[in-house]
């Protein structure tokens, strides 16, 4: 089952919810109880072709998986 996002119209709080997705609507605010939330757009994480984080990110110098030192390739 995917996880959405939700706002809650009666205590104005955003949650991340496990439901199915035909089954949403009946959801209660895991905050307040209400039933009047409604789903949110969500992003999503991905990683380049290889599997790495984007230059510039991660572990230091040289885009390696320890900063370009351990060799292990």
């Amino acid at each position: 089952m995917p996880i959405y996002e939700f706002h809650c119209e009666k205590c104005d709080r955003d949650s991340e919810i496990l439901v199915r997705s035909a089954d949403w609507q009946g959801t209660k605010c895991p905050h307040c109880g209400s039933a009047k939330i409604s789903k949110q757009f969500s992003t999503f994480a991905s990683a380049n072709a290889s599997g790495s984080a984007p230059a510039g990110k991660g572990h230091g110098g040289g885009g390696h998986c320890c900063g370009g030192g351990c060799h292990a390739h």
